[in-house]
């Protein structure tokens, strides 16, 4: 017997040893390529909202589909081994579990444009352009350290949590369905002229597959956020905490990313939100929070800090579940 866990815990240590290595083939860059192919030939001419829909549904309904077609080859094959089959399937199944995680590399990547910004604020916002979608060109200091925070905490429940949770509700196939449908989000996503017709349904799409994720990312957040902190005032009460939270996660154009930007600035005592640019056109997003203050570096390791502690919890939930 291989306990059920082999696959997860195999494959979140890798993520934890090597992040996203940039020169491996990654099936998150397939995605991307397919998207952006379909898009060019798809997004133009009359019904546009239509074709998008089709493309999103069928996109994920296909990617869950292949995986499962692929891994039941994978488990037949190695099934038949007379030793170790079953730990090579667990093996190459943490493979792709380590694929559709991305916490290490997030954290990498903020803890990178806080020491840009230590640098010069150009260098900060070259940095922090690898990590958003917004214009960066005119961001202040604060600007570029808010953005980088707001995406660790809504990156969070992207990468991490949202992928376990599809991982343990349907296994790898809804996982990798899952990050075909960020994917699109993320690509075609956008109230832009260009963007809201044909990406309108990849937007929905996802953000029904982020509606439990993102509000039990916040949860997780809450709790890992809990005890003394070293050289700072003592965490809000978790009570407090989900209170706040309650009462600002719907203060966001996305009906899901507020909730762990609301935990991180709860935590953090910040303000998140306000007018940015998206490909030249200014949107304005409700404020969460209510201290306007700058943020600094130290905020930058609580904050990584309490991400690495709510990872630990998800997957210590995970472990447990595959053992009941």
């Amino acid at each position: 017997m291989v306990p059920n866990c082999l696959p997860l815990l195999f494959g979140w240590c890798l993520d934890k040893c090597l992040g996203d290595p940039p020169r491996l083939p990654h099936p998150i860059v397939a995605f991307g390529r397919w998207t952006s192919f379909f898009e060019r030939h798809a997004n133009k001419g009359r019904h546009r909202r239509a074709k998008g829909a089709g493309f999103a549904l069928l996109s994920a309904c296909a990617t869950f589909l292949l995986a499962r077609g692929i891994l039941a080859l994978l488990w037949l094959g190695c099934a038949g081994w007379p030793r170790g089959g079953l730990y090579v399937y667990c093996a190459l199944e943490g493979i792709m579990v380590f694929y559709c995680l991305c916490g290490t590399t997030l954290i990498r990547e903020v803890r990178h444009v806080f020491q840009a910004a230590d640098r010069s604020l150009e260098e900060g916002r070259r940095q922090v352009s690898r990590i958003v979608g917004r214009d960066t060109a005119r961001l202040s200091d604060k600007e570029v350290r808010t953005a980088a925070l707001e995406t660790l905490a809504e990156n969070l429940s992207d990468g991490v949590v949202a992928p376990l949770f599809w991982y343990y509700l349907l296994g790898l196939p809804g996982m990798l369905a899952y990050k075909m449908t960020n994917t699109m989000d993320s690509m075609i996503g956008y109230r832009t002229e260009r963007f809201e017709a044909f990406g309108w349904a990849a937007a929905r799409l996802d953000d029904a597959a982020n509606y439990i994720p993102a509000r039990l990312t916040a949860l997780l957040m809450a709790l890992a956020a809990q005890g003394p902190r070293r050289g700072r005032k003592p965490s809000r009460g978790l009570k407090e905490e989900l209170r706040f939270i309650l009462r600002y996660g719907h203060c966001h154009a996305s009906p899901n990313s507020g909730y762990p930007e609301a935990a991180l600035a709860g935590i953090l005592d910040c303000r998140f939100g306000g007018a940015h640019d998206y490909f030249g056109q200014s949107m304005a997003k409700p404020y969460i929070g209510d201290h306007d203050r700058p943020l600094r570096t130290e905020d930058m390791r609580l904050a990584v800090s309490v991400n690495q502690r709510a990872e630990i919890l998800m997957v210590a939930a995970g472990a447990a579940l595959s053992f009941l």
